[in-house]
């Protein structure tokens, strides 16, 4: 009898246990929602855009906003009223126009969108590339990018733009949000850099095998790395910025020189990786990359130090990448004259 109750008691405690950990295991949930909400987002048919050769002039190569169709004018609302649902500092309003459907999707068949945004004036210093949310748990990649949008809007731009503020939609809308892609693939592991079989491998094993850093089993395995290979192939940017956390350092690969800093981030080059956009884009395509590193992933910096942020690469741009940019366009003409 005595045994009974002894295992009747343990039995009761392993259930007390088990409710106690339930709750809170509800009670981190809830603070997470709180902070960042979970949306699903609908199901949509896949739309494709024209998508023209690369010697077409910008205009030409991406179609005007207003063409797009009915069925992809839907895909966007979607897009958009899930992302305002799913980031408290981005409202309907910054993604209600001028997003274009990119034709790509990601696992799940998101959609990958795109805001071009052509230079002010008739003769453009260069083509910039900016892409957030590469890895989905780092929120403020994605809100950062709708805020330097809005800047970039009110005073224009000597430089043509294409913003791709969610590479990664899966991992965003994930519950919780994730790294990786919803392959498991860490997408700045993916791209297809010289000696990525061996080298991705080794690096992996580095990592202890982390989940969160999985680089896939073959390089340019997963759609979403497939979309950013054929952007910039046929965008063909001058320099590419993309936003992270939450190192709060700057990172920069490539020439020309970095920029020192951008706001409170000090530049503290981390090296390359295989698969990496550093590694793919500067030391691969020769084109420069720089990794903005921000200080915390779910909370967004002060409004002043995004503002500094933005004001030092706006005139790094036109310190470095416009003269890297005539330099590059006389040396091309020299050869295509003989001299």
């Amino acid at each position: 009898m005595s045994s009974l109750r002894r295992n009747g008691g343990h039995r009761a405690a392993a259930l007390l246990c088990a409710i106690l950990l339930a709750l809170s295991a509800c009670s981190r949930d809830a603070a997470f929602e709180r902070q960042a909400p979970d949306v699903s987002v609908p199901e949509t048919p896949p739309v494709t855009l024209p998508h023209e050769g690369s010697e077409l002039a910008f205009a030409e190569a991406y179609p005007d906003p207003e063409s797009v169709t009915a069925d992809a004018a839907a895909a966007l609302d979607d897009w958009c009223t899930a992302l305002a649902d799913r980031l408290h500092s981005v409202s309907k309003a910054d993604c209600a126009s001028g997003f274009e459907l990119t034709g790509h999707e990601s696992v799940h068949g998101r959609p990958i969108t795109v805001r071009p945004v052509p230079a002010s004036e008739q003769t453009p210093r260069g083509r910039v590339l900016l892409i957030g949310g590469t890895h989905g748990d780092e929120l403020t990649s994605v809100s950062l990018v709708f805020q330097w949008l809005s800047w970039l809007e009110a005073a224009g731009s000597a430089y043509h733009w294409r913003i791709i503020p969610a590479m990664n939609p899966d991992g965003l809308f994930a519950r919780p949000a994730r790294r990786v892609n919803a392959n498991g693939v860490d997408l700045n592991r993916n791209l297809p850099t010289p000696g990525w079989e061996t080298a991705s491998r080794d690096y992996w094993r580095d990592t202890g095998r982390s989940e969160r850093r999985f680089p896939g089993d073959a390089a340019a395995s997963e759609p979403e790395t497939r979309w950013l290979v054929d952007e910039i192939e046929h965008y063909r940017p001058d320099v590419i910025v993309t936003l992270h956390a939450p190192y709060g350092v700057l990172d920069y690969d490539g020439e020309p020189a970095p920029p020192p800093r951008l706001g409170p981030l000090e530049l503290n080059r981390l090296g390359v990786f295989p698969g990496s956009l550093g590694n793919y884009g500067a030391r691969y395509l020769d084109i420069p990359v720089v990794t903005v590193e921000l200080t915390h992933a779910t909370r967004m910096p002060a409004a002043d130090q995004a503002r500094a942020m933005w004001r030092d690469l706006t005139r790094w741009l036109d310190s470095s990448i416009a003269p890297h940019v005539r330099q590059a366009q006389r040396r091309r003409d020299e050869r295509a004259s003989g001299g």
